[in-house]
């Protein structure tokens, strides 16, 4: 009998993508499977439409929403699988999707972590992600993002980390590394975590044939404030607890340079207020996140191996193209935007 995976669902507020996503999930090929929902303080009537229609599903409830780090570390500390797997709620997988995820995680002990072949619920030819990347400003965004999905269909197999929309986790890694960061609540909590994971020398791969299909941001929002702001609080303090040192102090000229400008491309729009919001916020809360960086186990990996697996960096209209593929088409007139935070 293969290990047992338990594979989690954050819910808020989802109870329109439940359906698909657990009747997906109920359609897995793997064997040994445990499925976990941690609602939100959701105020659709999510969990007790679940009980009711996947009674083998276990539900936790949270009277509020304790945002998406906390929901995971919740089921995961009340799972009992080897493995751990994430799917967020507005995502749905292929029957083949475990066994794909636990076919790459079984090639080495050290590979902790799986990244699912993610395609656009609106366009399946286009993938939506196939990892994470970071560059050497500290800019993160989904591998392979709006590119067509037959020329990620092989690889390369080696990544930074996963997209926790639709991944997969070794328990011994997520002990060693301590799990989620609750502080961030929502967003970049997962490149956080793989970039811990990294400094104690675990692994990621991409599984080609671990395929699922999301709405981007269909809870949270593309370009909706809630997101700017966290993405721009959560910025500031990932590279605080992980950016390699001594080359932070030779590259925050830039990263500070190159932060300026993308505020001052979001000031046409009403969002700027909430990523100035984040960014301060973000400032407020390095202390906190310079403390975490110094009780981090000692690194596996030195400084100038990790600045090495981060990517090259790009011109801002480079930049811009990572992100074409969640960019919201909104009606004329409108002056909202998703620029990246």
């Amino acid at each position: 009998m293969p290990p047992l995976i338990s594979v989690v669902v954050a819910n808020w507020n989802g109870r329109r993508y439940l359906d698909k996503c657990l009747s997906s999930l109920a359609a897995q090929t793997y064997p040994a499977v445990e499925m976990i929902v941690v609602d939100n303080g959701s105020s659709d009537g999510s969990a007790a439409w679940i009980a009711e229609h996947f009674p083998a599903v276990q539900v936790f409830a949270n009277p509020t929403n304790r945002g998406f780090a906390v929901a995971n570390n919740q089921a995961i500390a009340r799972s009992q699988g080897t493995f751990v797997a994430l799917l967020n709620n507005d995502a749905w997988a292929d029957p083949g999707w475990l066994a794909g995820l636990y076919a790459a995680v079984e090639q080495s002990p050290r590979v902790g972590m799986v990244a699912s072949l993610m395609l656009s619920a609106a366009q399946p030819e286009r993938v939506d992600s196939t990892g994470i990347c970071v560059d050497r400003f500290g800019i993160s965004w989904d591998r392979g993002g709006g590119q067509s999905a037959a020329d990620w269909a092989a690889g390369p197999l080696d990544v930074f980390g996963p997209c926790a929309g639709a991944a997969l986790y070794r328990r011994a890694m997520l002990d060693e590394v301590g799990g989620f960061d609750e502080d961030f609540f929502a967003y970049l909590e997962d490149v956080d975590l793989a970039w811990r994971a990294r400094w104690l020398g675990w692994q990621a791969r991409y599984a080609p044939a671990a395929r699922v299909y999301h709405i981007h941001s269909g809870t949270g929002g593309e370009g909706s404030a809630f997101k700017t702001y966290w993405l721009a609080r959560n910025k500031i303090e990932m590279l605080i607890k992980n950016y390699p040192l001594p080359q932070l102090w030779l590259y925050l000229p830039l990263i500070l340079l190159y932060d300026s400008l993308s505020f001052i491309s979001m000031l046409p729009v009403p969002q700027r207020w909430d990523a100035l919001r984040g960014r301060l916020h973000g400032c407020r809360a390095a202390p906190r996140a310079w403390r975490k960086r110094r009780a981090l186990r000692r690194p596996a990996l030195s400084s100038r191996a990790m600045l090495a697996s981060l990517g090259a960096v790009a011109w801002p209209w480079q930049v811009a193209r990572r992100y074409q593929h969640v960019t919201v088409r909104r009606p004329p007139g409108d002056p909202r935007s998703s620029v990246p935070t």
